[in-house]
């Protein structure tokens, strides 16, 4: 197992964890008290900090269940954490709701850090792409259904 290093920036900040032991995410807290109301977005503070190892990146994404059950998902979706960044994890929530406020109280679980491995890639111009087998399809290229 590797250990990512946190520290905290609310002095209260609790340490993310996964939920069960082979989730792919650690559960991020609210450090403030917010209510987002229907449409708003709000930009809440976890009260951490970390440092993401060279070669990865941390994904901020939604809780499924705050998404379905509230509509509250992340305004950025995903947000990204460069592996450089040393500043307080902030997340960028929006409340899809047409009609109801979603309260979020201090040390409720809003989001979900996820790391991915980024490979050392070096952008380059060329003449002509490799051609594949989708080609040019883009969007509804497959089918609709």
């Amino acid at each position: 197992m590797t250990e990512l290093p946190f520290t905290r920036v609310d002095p209260e900040a609790i340490l993310p964890e996964r939920a069960h032991p082979d989730d792919a995410g650690l559960d991020l807290r609210s450090a403030v008290d917010v209510e987002v109301g229907p449409g708003e977005r709000a930009m809440v503070p976890t009260g951490i900090a970390l440092a993401i190892p060279d070669g990865y990146a941390g994904l901020v994404l939604p809780r499924s269940g705050l998404a379905s059950a509230h509509g509250l998902t992340m305004a950025n979706a995903p947000g990204l954490i460069d592996a450089g960044y040393r500043g307080e994890v902030i997340c960028a929530v929006v409340n899809l709701d047409r009609n109801e406020p979603v309260k979020i109280a201090r040390g409720d679980r809003i989001a979900q850090l996820v790391l991915v491995a980024v490979p050392n890639i070096d952008p380059v111009w060329v003449d002509q792409l490799p051609s594949s087998t989708r080609g040019e399809g883009g969007f509804g290229s497959t089918g609709t259904s």
